[in-house]
């Protein structure tokens, strides 16, 4: 198996995120069962930079260890493909989809290797979640289209947050609310549980978003009623209500708890990219807040249809999002591919200052 002739990592700083740097270095030599994968590209999202931002809270930094307390890789998804193998059935050439760092290469330790994928089997990554752990094969997977690749980048990560996010609140009959109020609407995450909760019209969906991304969140067309943050206090407040907060903003959550006040039957925290502390007390009105983790949902969901349900119903899901958000006459999303470690600092740079157009889906290139 050979090596790479040079491993290059684009680090970040754990205590401020928009801080980046990359490096070099020569990587370790071969060891029996391993594998090298050689990372083509990788969606930037603010999802990636929530990972960052729950670093040591949620164990992301865990996954792809830097050596150095103070740098870690943030994790994105992307596609590999397979540049070394010691491993039978992970050839080389062939690609896979997975939980990467932002570098020119991994090495793993393919374990439970089938037709679909395999796991790293990797000491580090053995407590982690293991649904980060997973590679899936392009060539069996159901879902995978090669001209979709940007998009899937792009939208599974976040959809698959959003599918289970709107699972799990129909699951427990939305937990009497008549109606849904979603911090950050303009973001994916959010609009794309809006999308899946269209099957259900007599929860009112109300979108909550900036001055400047209003126009952007009515014409998606998914959400009842949309609202500017100054616009809250005009919201109906007499009818139970659920709160989504995909925003984090502590001063919002309060205004939100005190505007709604005893109409308020739940506080569903799905994370946050501008904010980077993990849920505290506050002195407000009403329910306290929960944090929703989707692999719980999912390890529910597996126990109650089965893996293979599990994933059909996904993916039926997950094609017709892509399908919408790219639609040739109305896309909700604009496609961007960035090239290269320095457009990716760049990119977090602005991402984690909050300076994007919400219409737009970027891609860094690594080849």
């Amino acid at each position: 198996m050979n090596n790479p002739a040079l491993l290059t990592r684009l680090l970040t700083r754990k205590n401020a995120l928009n801080h980046t740097r990359v490096d070099q270095q020569h990587p370790a030599g071969d060891t029996p069962g391993e594998a090298v994968l050689k990372i083509r590209r990788a969606a930037i999202t603010t999802n990636n930079i929530t990972y960052a931002a729950f670093g040591d809270a949620m164990q992301y930094w865990d996954f792809f260890p830097t050596g150095d307390a103070d740098w870690g890789h943030m994790p994105v998804w992307g596609f590999a493909d397979v540049e070394s193998s010691s491993v039978p059935g992970v050839e080389v050439g062939e690609r896979f989809y997975g939980y990467f760092p932002i570098a020119s290469h991994l090495r793993v330790q393919p374990e439970r290797v089938t037709e679909r994928g395999f796991y790293d089997g990797a000491v580090h990554r053995k407590a982690l979640t293991s649904a980060y752990n997973q590679y899936m094969r392009c060539s069996a997977d159901a879902a995978y289209r090669l001209e979709d690749e940007n998009y899937q980048m792009l939208v599974r990560p976040l959809f698959i947050t959003s599918f289970m996010l709107a699972d799990f609140l129909q699951d427990n009959a939305f937990f009497g609310a008549r109606q849904l109020v979603f911090s950050s609407a303009s973001s994916k995450t959010a609009y794309g549980t809006a999308f899946c909760l269209e099957a259900f019209p007599q929860i009112k969906r109300i979108a909550l978003t900036s001055a400047r991304n209003k126009g952007f969140v009515e014409a998606l067309g998914c959400y009842g009623e949309v609202a500017s943050y100054e616009e809250l206090p005009k919201l109906d407040r007499g009818t139970p209500t659920l709160y989504v907060d995909f925003s984090g903003d502590e001063g919002l959550r309060i205004a939100v708890h005190t505007h709604f006040g005893e109409s308020l039957v739940y506080d569903c925290y799905s994370g946050s990219a501008q904010n980077t502390q993990f849920l505290r007390p506050l002195d407000m009105p009403g329910p306290e807040p929960k944090f929703y983790f989707a692999p719980v949902q999912i390890r529910k969901r597996n126990a109650d249809w089965g893996h293979a349900v599990v994933n059909q119903r996904f993916n039926e899901a997950q094609l017709a999002f892509i399908r919408r958000v790219s639609d040739a006459d109305r896309p909700w999303m604009q496609l961007r591919e960035h090239h290269g470690f320095e457009a990716a600092q760049a990119l977090i740079d602005d991402m984690h200052g909050g300076r994007m157009d919400p219409q737009q889906g970027h891609v860094v290139v690594l080849d």
